[in-house]
């Protein structure tokens, strides 16, 4: 084991800690491979399952290994085409048994950190499908809350509003300008300290994923 191992191995076992003191369930797995496993693991055969707008998910192929095992119910919110076809995929996300999701930031403290432009991803990590699973790198992970704050709106979003080719000022410079652009995709801001019905799992990842 590197160096750099084994201090990411001491780094996730801290914030499972952490994490299990929210009552949040937690796993560390040091590669992706690893991470598309446990997640398959976790959800059991004959569960309804979707997954948010996440890079993290979608780069490590769990889409694919959810739809090849055969035994569950996909709704595979890529294939939509439509505005119509998209807000119902949204809405019909409430009511899944499994959503997968990945986050902006988390604090070594356990704390989760999310910013939204239309709000379907916190609403949904906050209420409505039974089981929540997170998918984390390690590179998304900051000292304090605030300092997780602070990647989410500087890092995160300026990579987003490009990625998406949004019209604000962050997508011209990196810089987050806290702006109020009625393109802004930093309008929803959801922190996560605790999960009161134990709805929540972590799996960290030992790699650099997602944004």
């Amino acid at each position: 084991m590197t160096t750099k191992e084994q201090r990411n191995e001491h780094l996730a076992l801290t914030i499972i800690k952490n994490l299990q003191r929210r009552h949040i369930e937690a796993f560390y797995c040091p590669t992706g491979e690893e991470a598309v496993k446990k997640v398959s693991e976790l959800i059991a055969d004959g569960s309804s399952v979707t997954w948010g707008g996440t890079m993290t998910v979608r780069d490590l192929g769990i889409p694919d290994a959810l739809r090849s095992r055969g035994t569950l119910e996909v709704l595979d919110r890529d294939l939509v085409e439509t505005p119509e076809e998209k807000l119902a995929m949204y809405l019909r996300a409430f009511s899944t048994d499994v959503y997968l999701t990945s986050a902006n930031a988390i604090s070594e403290d356990g704390v989760i950190v999310n910013i939204d432009g239309n709000g379907n991803r916190v609403a949904a990590i906050t209420w409505g499908p039974k089981k929540v699973i997170f998918v984390i790198g390690l590179n998304k992970v900051a000292q304090t809350v605030e300092s997780a704050l602070s990647r989410a709106r500087g890092t995160a979003s300026p990579i987003n509003a490009a990625r998406f080719d949004i019209k604000t000022p962050c997508q011209i410079d990196g810089v987050c300008h806290n702006c109020n652009s009625p393109e802004s995709i930093c309008n929803y801001v959801h922190f996560l300290r605790n999960s009161p019905k134990g709805r929540h799992v972590v799996v960290l990842v030992g790699e650099n994923l997602g944004y």
